[in-house]
């Protein structure tokens, strides 16, 4: 089974534009992402999509591997799914390129779920974490996920779910964390869907995957990253950087 990890890299955020060039250490956050990526020993190719000559240059200057983008995307998954149309591959591992921290092991658990006669049913997966302080859960900005028995995701929420009416109920809250991974149909099978009703109120874009029918199998992991949203996060990230 072939296995690459793809970075897409916008220059132009919304929230804090050019962060994936602000230094760190001696590096920018790009670097780290796509170094560290390699770096784990998984992948047969990693690589980075953007639609900036300036992120491209900073990856290929530096012996990695970039792709310029042809068309203008709204969402990393299309800019992966354009990348990625005319790969013979089997798997794709999306990494945020604003998570300059990641890591082995969590990759690595959510690849092991497509193998095996039960991997041949996983189309998505992606990852989540046990969340307990009640400020995290309520805050809108962190994305929460409910799960079955069997770990395949019901649904993706801002709000607190499950809303707990009974205090007492030990349920557990799941942070989902947004490192996903495609079989290559279902990326591009995706990408071919408008925007659905959940999707768009929520401003969730694998809620659009649940609305067509397709669980993401959920990895149940304690990594941790500091994704560089806000300069706030790339502050904090030089605390832990040091």
């Amino acid at each position: 089974m072939k296995n690459i990890a793809m970075i897409p890299a916008r220059y132009a955020a919304s929230r804090f534009p050019a962060k994936l060039m602000q230094p760190l250490g001696e590096k920018t956050v790009i670097r780290h992402t796509y170094e560290n990526t390699v770096a784990t020993g998984l992948f047969d190719e990693v690589m980075v999509v953007t639609d900036s000559d300036i992120i491209f240059e900073e990856i290929v200057s530096h012996g990695g591997k970039a792709r310029m983008s042809i068309r203008q995307h709204e969402s990393g998954s299309d800019r992966i799914a354009e990348a990625v149309a005319d790969m013979d591959v089997e798997v794709i591992l999306n990494v945020q390129g604003d998570e300059p921290f990641i890591k082995k092991e969590p990759l690595q658990q959510l690849l092991a779920v497509f193998e095996g006669e039960e991997g041949k049913k996983v189309q998505v997966a992606s990852l989540m974490r046990i969340i307990r302080d009640r400020q995290l859960i309520e805050d809108p900005n962190n994305v929460k996920v409910v799960v079955d028995e069997r770990g395949n995701s019901l649904l993706f929420s801002r709000s607190v779910v499950p809303y707990p009416r009974n205090p007492d109920a030990s349920t557990p809250y799941y942070h989902h964390i947004g490192v996903y991974a495609f079989r290559k149909q279902s990326l591009l099978n995706f990408t071919t869907w408008p925007i659905t009703p959940l999707e768009a109120a929520e401003k969730i874009e694998c809620l659009r995957y649940l609305e067509h029918g397709i669980p993401l199998k959920m990895v149940l992991t304690d990594f941790k990253g500091i994704g560089i949203d806000a300069p706030e996060d790339l502050a904090a990230a030089e605390r832990f950087f040091k």
